[in-house]
């Protein structure tokens, strides 16, 4: 139930999370066609970023079918089990912080396998770019980067905080339904209380692309592929001290937030929560892993 934190949107990261993340945080009637036609999602945002030869797109077009049918096949089970689990501990009576945070570890826990199947498919992908699409990717992750300092970055650190306090409500009430008023204001405290997350998170964010740029630079070399690998699997050691440090902290102060909103809201907060993990466990049950 990772709600709070901004989202990753570096370039090998999103690539594959939104296989897990994309559906699951749609509406239910969309979690099925998402989830079926997320390989074509995931080719679009990449040529948001570079411009791909036909051949390159057929390849990517290929490892992202076969790391999806790995995926539905391995992982959804995996799903399946959690929810079964978060809706029964959620079924009678609010869970404490100690269930909320298992929870939510159980959530991080799909991230580790899902990045190691999907590294490869990066490789592929990377090390048959050119220079001119390397300059590229590195023109538009700049802009990519202007345009969130200037979405995620208001006049003042009150203004920040308020915005940052909306979007943490419109991911939270995905999975408890609408806010009453005693639960907005500790969303409020909450994100005023975190400080320079935002700024954080931004910097790290580049930290990553700078890191990525310049192994590209050696995509011919033998060590290429370690190197990025390694990029993906341990993206929080990349982005910086500040940055994982800020995880850290983030993730406890989630859990506490998700629990003090549980506590804060009424019957239908509980069944909100409820009937989201049956939801989603039931579209999970639905879709079928033979390939698109």
């Amino acid at each position: 139930m990772d709600t709070g934190h901004e989202s990753a949107t570096s370039f090998a990261k999103p690539f594959v999370l939104i296989l897990v993340l994309a559906f699951g945080l749609v509406g239910c009637s969309s979690t099925k066609v998402a989830y079926r036609y997320a390989d074509w999602g995931i080719v679009w945002w990449v040529e948001d970023y570079v411009s791909l030869t036909a051949d390159q797109k057929q390849q990517l077009n290929n490892d992202i079918a076969q790391l999806r049918q790995w995926h539905c096949s391995a992982e959804l089970p995996r799903y399946q089990a959690w929810l079964d689990e978060l809706e029964s501990d959620v079924s009678n009576k609010p869970p404490d912080q100690a269930t909320i945070e298992y929870h939510q570890q159980q959530l991080f826990s799909f991230f580790p396998s899902l990045l190691e199947r999907a590294a490869p498919v990066a490789t592929n992908l990377l090390s048959s770019l050119s220079d001119e699409q390397v300059q590229e990717l590195a023109d538009n992750m700049g802009q990519s980067q202007r345009e969130m300092e200037e979405e995620f970055l208001a006049d003042s650190p009150e203004a920040t905080a308020e915005a940052r306090a909306e979007r943490t409500s419109e991911r939270v009430e995905r999975w408890l339904g609408e806010l009453n008023s005693n639960q907005r204001d500790i969303v409020r405290q909450w994100s005023a209380n975190r400080g320079a997350q935002t700024e954080i998170w931004l910097q790290g964010r580049r930290n990553w692309q700078l890191a990525l740029l310049e192994i590209l630079e050696g995509r011919d070399e033998p060590t290429f592929e370690a190197e990025l690998e390694y990029l993906i699997l341990n993206s929080e050691e990349v982005r910086g001290e500040a940055y994982k440090a800020m995880m850290a902290e983030s993730r406890v102060a989630m859990a506490s937030l998700m629990h003090d909103l549980i506590l804060a809201g009424d019957n239908t907060t509980l069944a909100h929560l409820q009937n989201r993990a049956v939801e989603l466990k039931n579209d999970f049950e639905a879709l079928t892993c033979s390939p698109a």
